[in-house]
């Protein structure tokens, strides 16, 4: 793949749009998806679904719930996920400052998008990368999201600007909608299942595209 990093983005997502089309991917309420969202660092997706029937079969699976869970029952519901004590900790922590200081996710819901990913952000344990998961997927915001698989994916790619500037070029790139956010982050997210998750890399199109 040559020219610039904007190109290289377009080329990426124009490819992974063929091999992949439409697709539904974590179509849930925002209370499952601020759930899962914190969830998911440093475990396989299929454990974050697991954690969640969890959830469901204990009556938790809302942020009203999280906050008044005993620990004990919480941090065993998400113990599949690893670290779940402090998954657990952060699970609490955003459920306390969605429903006693920021009026609810109702409330939430009529903030901009730069004031709803400041109250996230200002919540302790809730990164950039959870924050605009939240945003894109329980929001419907057009935030788009960098987490492993996208960073490791662009590096393939011939992209190996920082985070930050990634995100930054996804956001130019892409028409501002978070349909379409939520689309090619899919796509990648299968792709990297699909390839890097088993270790297919001599398979990968996208490093014969990096050239």
């Amino acid at each position: 793949m040559s020219g610039s990093s904007s190109v290289k983005v377009k080329k990426v997502t124009q490819f992974l749009n063929r091999k992949y089309g439409t697709i539904v991917w974590w179509n849930a309420s925002t209370d499952e998806v601020m759930i899962g969202a914190v969830l998911t660092p440093q475990t396989r997706w299929e454990n974050v679904e697991k954690a969640l029937r969890y959830l469901r079969l204990e009556g938790l699976c809302s942020i009203a719930a999280i906050r008044d869970a005993d620990h004990a029952t919480l941090e065993n519901a998400i113990r599949c996920t690893g670290f779940f004590r402090i998954k657990s900790a952060r699970l609490k922590s955003l459920a306390t400052r969605v429903m006693d200081e920021l009026g609810g996710i109702g409330a939430m819901a009529s903030q901009s998008d730069d004031d709803l990913r400041k109250n996230l952000l200002g919540i302790h344990g809730i990164g950039e990368e959870t924050a605009d998961s939240i945003l894109c997927y329980g929001f419907s915001r057009p935030r788009f999201v960098i987490d492993a698989y996208t960073d490791r994916i662009c590096r393939c790619a011939g992209i190996t600007t920082n985070r930050h500037a990634l995100k930054s070029l996804f956001e130019k790139v892409l028409p501002h909608d978070a349909g379409v956010f939520q689309q090619v982050h899919a796509h990648i997210v299968e792709y990297a299942k699909e390839y890097c998750g088993k270790r297919r890399c001599k398979e990968c199109t996208l490093r014969t595209l990096n050239g």
